[in-house]
């Protein structure tokens, strides 16, 4: 990405993109078709049947990812999301994007990925900071900072902003109503498909488990993966690839869900999370994910939900005002 901005603006730039996103593409479906061929390039733990399935969507999320380096394509698709067909950084961003999603997706679909995670050891705080951490490089490198824009025009490209004083309340307020969302998703799951619910339950109990055990644990957990996740996705991504892809990547990143009711509960969330950034900006959307992680790392039960009952129609009631109070200001000025 450090050479896409570089490249923004060169007559030579879009060249030499393509040529680097062909080569890792070309990767990819090498190294799909290798395991295919019947090199042991993939876990040996795996089934026939899942080691084909998982090869053929490595060579089909490469072919759709090399998609996005013919030109007229890209064209096509800037007619649907805000991007440049010209611009470097934009084609390697949909070629990535495709890819990731692609294996993701796979992933997911073809493998036990509820096995994978619990057979790693639990996420330390350490862990977490390696795994968000990326997000937050790969969100400053792909918008340009110190190469196209400024520490300030990066903040603000990203949508990071001083808040309204409604906006604040607002968060908080859509944090409650995920984590009420999420909590009658889990409740449904157990009943629809309680098997998978307490497999699910099982994985996640282990993967954040010793985090959630101390209060510094849970702090960890409610930022770092909030503001780095959101920066990525919110900030960088979703201005140029649009909220329904952006909020389809965020949920397949999350694979301590496997192929169950909560995935589905988290593309929603993903989607009202966008919504906030859209309308709002990503220091919003960015502390409703705080709160969101936070809520959930806590955990509200007996005389506490009835408190948080009150709070949460407080907050509803707060934010619900300042948006009337916004929109008639608006029209007062249109009038």
């Amino acid at each position: 990405m450090i050479g896409a901005n570089l490249a923004v603006g060169k007559q030579w730039g879009l060249a030499v993109t393509t040529m680097f996103g062909a080569f890792a593409v070309s990767l990819l479906a090498l190294f799909g078709l290798a395991d295919l061929a019947g090199l042991p390039l993939l876990a040996p733990t795996l089934g026939a049947q899942s080691r084909f399935a998982l090869d053929a969507g490595l060579v089909v999320t490469s072919v759709a990812a090399a998609g996005f380096l013919i030109r007229p394509i890209r064209r096509d698709v800037a007619a649907v999301i805000p991007i440049d067909p010209d611009n470097p950084v934009h084609e390697l961003a949909l070629v990535f994007v495709v890819a990731l999603l692609g294996l993701q997706i796979t992933s997911i679909a073809f493998t036990d990925v509820l096995a994978s995670n619990n057979s790693q050891p639990p996420l330390t705080i350490l862990d977490l900071v390696e795994d968000e951490f990326p997000f937050l490089v790969t969100a400053l490198i792909g918008v340009g900072i110190f190469i196209r824009r400024t520490p300030g025009e990066t903040a603000r490209r990203l949508g990071v902003v001083v808040p309204f004083w409604w906006q604040i309340p607002l968060a908080v307020a859509c944090a409650g109503a995920f984590f009420a969302f999420i909590n009658a998703s889990d409740t449904l799951s157990h009943v629809w498909s309680p098997d998978l619910a307490r497999r699910v339950e099982a994985t996640s109990q282990h993967v954040f488990g010793q985090l959630t055990a101390n209060w510094w644990g849970v702090v960890a957990l409610g930022v770092v993966p909030a503001i780095c996740e959101e920066l990525m996705f919110r900030g960088a991504l979703q201005p140029r690839i649009g909220l329904v892809l952006t909020a389809l990547l965020f949920t397949s990143i999350h694979t301590e869900y496997g192929l169950s009711l909560d995935t589905l509960a988290i593309f929603v969330i993903a989607i009202g999370l966008g919504l906030i950034r859209k309308y709002t900006n990503t220091t919003t959307s960015c502390t409703c994910h705080v709160s969101y992680n936070l809520l959930v790392g806590i955990g509200i039960a007996g005389s506490a939900l009835t408190a948080a009952v009150g709070v949460e129609t407080a907050l509803i009631g707060i934010s619900g005002y300042a948006v009337w109070a916004q929109l008639r200001r608006r029209a007062a000025r249109a009038a």
